[in-house]
């Protein structure tokens, strides 16, 4: 096979695997998002759980305090 034969074939399927990733190229446009959908809040993604209201620890500040105590250098 001729170099000019083998580089025009090397060309084409290079333009051929380009235009297939273009095409498969899908980026979501900018929406707006409205309350008419839902009851007056963005919509949650379908991957997110919903987590019932935590309660902070009693300890929290002794824990925070702990933590701050730990990041100074020691001597």
């Amino acid at each position: 096979m001729k170099l000019e034969i083998a580089r025009g074939l090397f060309l084409l399927a290079a333009l051929a695997v380009a235009t297939a990733a273009l095409a498969a190229w899908e980026e979501p446009g900018p929406v707006v998002l409205s309350a008419e959908q839902g009851a007056g809040h963005c919509p949650l993604p379908r991957a997110a759980k919903v987590q019932v209201a935590v309660k902070p620890d009693q300890d929290l500040l002794l824990l925070m305090f702990g933590l701050t105590q730990g990041m100074r250098p020691q001597g």
